[in-house]
């Protein structure tokens, strides 16, 4: 394992590229943190050790205001979070030793897999949104974020849920974004694997993302909530199997 950062910007992104063992060149996977997560979350470090065994390089990445990364969580939007991928995805094409890359995310880091998948679409071979909460930015135009309503046009200037806060221009930047347009500009493999008791995203957005897609697989994992707990071994071995039979293709 190599832990550094990557310049997005100014703001320094902490990263660590886990390799898996005895390969020297192959495929890589960027994998993103969710809402309030870190690269070093339970079900990412399965996630993460399952693509190792199945060969494939990871570059765990974490976003604007998280983790170890630059910047504050009540600063950081969607926006920056789309600007800071971009910069890890410009960083992993750089790399001489990958051959083919992919991206992975978690709930709204399964929403930026997503944005990017469309936005760099000739990048990837394959994405995975796992739990992707892909349902903010309409819900943000309906008036409604973190279980708190607003006036969806008269955005406040900062909204609290427990003891957080988050800038209004958190909803600002959400409420300008169309995932709709990004998902039709994807045409290659995606995997979304998403738990049928999801308490945080409904489970309804990984069947309608599973159907606007040109080619998606949906695996669900059942009795599974939002992250996973007690079923991260379902999670890991979906991954698992995907980059398998993706690496026969």
């Amino acid at each position: 394992m190599k832990e550094f950062y990557i310049d997005s910007d100014g703001v320094k992104l902490h990263a660590k590229l886990d390799s898996p063992r005895s390969v020297s060149k192959g495929p890589l996977c960027i994998l993103i943190h969710g809402f309030t997560g870190n690269m070093e979350e339970q079900h990412l470090i399965a996630v993460q050790r399952a693509m190792n065994d199945a060969g494939i390089f990871v570059l765990r990445a974490e976003m604007y205001g998280h983790g170890k990364s630059g910047g504050e969580f009540k600063d950081h939007t969607l926006f920056k979070w789309v600007n800071n991928a971009l910069s890890v995805v410009r960083y992993a094409k750089s790399l001489d030793f990958v051959t083919q890359l992919y991206l992975c995310g978690h709930s709204q880091g399964g929403l930026l897999t997503m944005l990017i998948g469309g936005m760099c679409a000739d990048d990837f071979k394959a994405i995975l949104p796992l739990s992707p909460a892909w349902m903010i930015p309409d819900i943000t135009r309906h008036g409604v974020v973190l279980g708190q309503s607003f006036d969806a046009q008269h955005i406040p200037e900062k909204i609290y849920f427990g003891e957080r806060e988050l800038s209004g221009d958190y909803i600002r930047t959400a409420q300008m974004i169309h995932v709709e347009d990004a998902i039709e500009r994807f045409n290659g493999r995606v995997l979304i694997v998403h738990g049928d008791e999801d308490e945080t995203v409904p489970f309804s957005c990984a069947q309608k993302a599973a159907e606007l897609y040109a080619d998606a697989k949906l695996v669900t994992v059942r009795g599974a909530d939002h992250c996973f707990c007690g079923h991260t071994t379902e999670l890991a071995a979906a991954v698992k199997a995907f980059f398998e039979d993706d690496m026969k293709q």
